[in-house]
């Protein structure tokens, strides 16, 4: 028989799935309902703050429980991602520090505010890093291989 605490938090978990799903489906009849072009988009405006609003609880639930199944596993292994997470948020707080924020060059009309173009150099420098991450990790591994044959 299945553990009494499994199974409450199974529970839990469904009813949070369904009660973000019937959100989700509130926001879309309203924008049906409402149309999306009428009342300056602003239904449109909602599904995309609810979009964030669901990849910010995705993140924080993986992160949660993430730690949680860990530190049930065993305390080295909870350490072990406490320390991953440290170090993905000074690698985001490296390429914050590191983005310029500048003007976008040729852009004809208005500019972004600066704390849009800060964050759009930002995302591009994480892109960038990851980008160098990735062929680094190809190259290490092909001299790994290169060295064990």
């Amino acid at each position: 028989m299945a553990d009494p605490k499994k199974r409450t938090y199974a529970k839990v978990v469904k009813f949070v799935e369904w009660a973000l799903i019937l959100v989700s489906l509130v926001v879309i009849l309203y924008g049906v309902i409402t149309g999306f072009t009428s009342h300056d988009g602003m239904a449109i405006d909602l599904m995309l703050y609810w979009a964030y609003a669901l990849v910010a609880i995705s993140l924080l639930a993986i992160v949660i429980l993430g730690i949680g199944a860990s530190a049930v596993r065993s305390r080295k292994s909870a350490i072990t991602l406490a320390g991953v997470l440290v170090g993905a948020a000074v690698i985001i707080a490296i390429a914050y520090v590191l983005a310029p924020g500048s003007e976008a060059m040729g852009l004809v009309g208005e500019q972004p505010e600066h704390n849009v173009l800060k964050l759009t150099d930002t995302i591009l420098n994480l892109t960038y890093f990851a980008c160098g991450a990735a062929i680094l990790a190809i190259l290490a591994s092909a001299i790994v291989n290169a060295i064990r044959k």
